[in-house]
């Protein structure tokens, strides 16, 4: 996927870097009113960042020897906000061309609202809300999958035992609400950890540049997750 937004293929390019923007939006985003910039200053922001990464063919110099491209993300994104601000420009609402869409820009504002106070630094949580972030986006894929075999109803029921825990809810009780076996809902939910694993890993692959690093940026990810 990287590799795509670096290409010079002006379709190709622009999807994948749309797809990009989607999954590291909320996590720059967060960032940015961290640091203390209002909600429309940091939509504009991150906005006007994308759209420079693809009108200047940024993410094609990116130096994977460097570090993980989330790491590249926030330190260009940070030369950018510096830069913007030294020439009291931005580029504004409607100004340029929107890689997502104001409904999910505003949607972000109202997660971070709800995000928890903590002396946790900012870099270690962009760390944590691109791995929260990178679940999310896992998460919606397999439910898009369950939808297209018509069993949304079955997802809607196995994600909450998704992460290994029971909790309040028993697979007796689930096997209940969809008219099946408690045997049957072990499977299936044996079945949706397995596709959630599969599809988390092809998700990192997106993002490294080398199969051989997806198992450690998979540990980085929920090391991440447990900050």
């Amino acid at each position: 996927m990287i590799a795509r937004a670096g290409a010079m293929d002006s379709d190709g390019t622009r999807a994948a870097l749309a797809e990009l923007c989607r999954i590291y939006w909320y996590p720059l985003y967060w960032f940015t009113r961290s640091r203390g910039l209002s909600q429309h200053d940091a939509e504009d922001l991150i906005q006007a960042f994308f759209e420079d990464l693809l009108r200047r063919n940024a993410i094609a110099r990116a130096d994977v020897a460097r570090g993980r491209f989330r790491t590249f993300l926030l330190t260009s994104l940070r030369n950018f906000h510096s830069h913007q601000r030294g020439r009291a420009a931005a580029l504004k609402r409607g100004g340029g061309s929107e890689l997502i869409s104001l409904d999910a820009a505003g949607a972000a504002e109202k997660r971070f609202q709800h995000e928890p106070a903590t002396e946790s630094s900012p870099e270690k949580l962009f760390d944590q809300k691109w791995a929260l972030s990178l679940l999310d986006t896992t998460l919606n894929r397999l439910c898009r999958e369950y939808t297209a075999a018509a069993k949304q109803a079955w997802f809607d029921e196995l994600k909450v035992v998704l992460w290994g825990g029971r909790g309040e809810v028993s697979y007796a009780e689930i096997a209940g609400r969809l008219s099946t076996t408690e045997g049957a809902v072990k499977v299936a939910v044996h079945r949706l950890r397995a596709r959630f694993k599969e599809c988390l890993r092809d998700e990192i692959a997106q993002t490294v540049p080398n199969p051989a690093e997806i198992d450690d940026e998979m540990r980085h990810l929920f090391a991440a997750v447990c900050l």
